[in-house]
């Protein structure tokens, strides 16, 4: 067994006694992020209804699109697609060589903590609570590389097909940047979702990660 795997069997106990001890309304996470697609190896808790063999969320694909430069991501409150406020900290696992190779996130459901802290603010006239972003947990990691994509679209406000090239080289460089394209069959299925070619996506991949090295 490498050190790495070792690491991640120890650790599937703790997740057990951390999500025991906080109750019912936390999840313990242990992510290897040598395969993305499956990046759950252990997990203790029900909050984001993922399972042993789930993929990693867009904070995870963020950190592994940053290797071993990664930090450590902190009491950071995201939204769930289904509407779950979570509070959630997530701790990088480094091998005695510094490499980052997974995480320990731990996740709090404290949907009833900021209801309660939006009527006490509406009640105290100090205006409401900003809006957390949402974040795609599940076991499937196609739908949570389709979430990214289709935020983009989002913020564009504009169809695929209206895309100008220098607008398209934006969009791969920001899923790029955000770890999408360390999953398997990812360029394919961005492709698929924005309706160009296979060939296309790789030439626009290329283009940005040579950008990227000059």
């Amino acid at each position: 067994m490498s050190e790495q795997d070792a690491i991640l069997d120890a650790l599937a106990p703790v997740a057990d006694g951390i999500a025991a001890t906080l109750g019912s309304f936390c999840e313990v996470v242990v992510h290897d992020f040598r395969r993305p697609e499956q990046s759950v190896v252990a997990i203790a808790g029900a909050v984001t209804d993922r399972s042993v063999g789930g993929s990693m969320s867009e904070i995870g694909m963020g950190l592994l699109a940053r290797g071993d430069d990664a930090e450590d991501q902190l009491n950071y409150v995201t939204r769930t697609a289904s509407g779950k406020l979570v509070k959630s900290s997530t701790m990088l696992l480094r091998d005695s060589g510094g490499s980052v190779f997974g995480a320990l996130c731990v996740n709090l459901d404290v949907t009833a903590l900021g209801q309660l802290k939006t009527l006490v603010g509406e009640l105290a006239d100090v205006g409401t609570v900003a809006e957390a972003p949402t974040t795609t947990f599940g076991d499937d990691v196609d739908a949570v590389v389709d979430a990214i994509v289709d935020e983009h679209q989002l913020r564009l406000n504009k169809p695929w097909t209206a895309l100008s090239r220098e607008e398209r080289l934006d969009l791969f460089r920001s899923l790029h940047a955000r770890g999408v394209f360390a999953v398997r069959r990812a360029v394919p299925q961005v492709a698929a979702r924005i309706g160009i070619s296979r060939a296309s996506a790789y030439n626009y991949l290329a283009e940005i990660r040579d950008q990227g090295a000059s």
